[in-house]
């Protein structure tokens, strides 16, 4: 039987993050996608200029449908655009046992707000403690340890280790918003591992951090371990990135290729 994961996030109308990239990963990489919509954005390479918050009864009957009906082999989990949402996410998941890999996405590409500061609260004490893998950039690692950003690979894995003692299995630490040539990851779970890749020079990296959870929850739907669901991803998601400029998408911060394996 094919592998099944499903994504809990919100949609975004310029097709390159969200729920869209989440799909498109789910189907590069051989993994079957559900999807629950938790948010409606307008948005394209360039803005989010509006938000309209799907209500937490219509989230948690969606999570049921698919439950009731669909195996379930992994379960990503993006945007949550409130406390509230937060908390009904969390018990909808309360009887499944797959992992759930969760990325905390409080900032979009272009700077706007997607998650408000008096949810981050609701996220630490529901969702953190039932994440198979924490997925933060620098800024939302920042953000919910109420510290500055990492700058160093000693930072990262600090970070990476107070925010596993807040509840998360593992943390993978994402550097793309760091300097230098050589992109950084740690994975920060029983043992340390860095993940290194060359920066690449593109503006086109919008919906790099949804393409990256979702890829690691494909591999993890697929069976794989979690430190070799994270190095496919990882792998992955750079060539992906390698070959975001071909599809000239917007003005602003255009996707990532998605499918750079089938097609030009």
């Amino acid at each position: 039987m094919v592998a099944c994961a499903v994504t809990i996030a919100g949609s975004d109308s310029g097709g390159g993050a969200g729920i869209q990239a989440d799909l498109k990963t789910f189907s590069a990489l051989g993994v079957y996608g559900a999807s629950v919509l938790t948010a409606v954005t307008a948005q394209n390479t360039v803005a989010v200029t509006a938000v309209h918050a799907v209500p937490p009864e219509v989230v948690a009957a969606q999570i049921a449908a698919v439950l009731d009906d669909i195996r379930v082999d992994a379960v990503k989990i993006g945007m949550l655009g409130d406390a509230a949402l937060i908390e009904t996410v969390a018990e909808a998941l309360a009887g499944y046992r797959g992992p759930v890999v969760l990325d905390p996405v409080m900032v979009a590409k272009s700077g706007a707000r997607l998650l408000p500061e008096a949810a981050r609260a609701a996220l630490i004490v529901h969702l953190l403690p039932r994440a198979d893998l924490l997925t933060p950039n620098l800024p939302e690692a920042a953000a919910l340890l109420g510290l500055p950003e990492a700058v160093s690979d000693a930072d990262m894995r600090d970070q990476g280790a107070r925010l596993r003692d807040l509840g998360a299995k593992a943390v993978l630490m994402k550097g793309g918003h760091a300097a230098g040539e050589t992109c950084t990851d740690w994975l920060i779970a029983v043992e340390p591992n860095r993940l290194d890749a060359p920066r690449i020079a593109t503006r086109n990296t919008h919906g790099t951090g949804c393409s990256y959870s979702s890829a690691i929850a494909a591999g993890l739907a697929q069976g794989l371990g979690l430190s070799e669901a994270v190095t496919r991803a990882h792998g992955w998601l750079h060539a992906a990135i390698r070959a975001a400029d071909r599809l000239e998408i917007g003005h602003g911060h255009g996707p990532v290729h998605h499918f750079h394996e089938v097609w030009p």
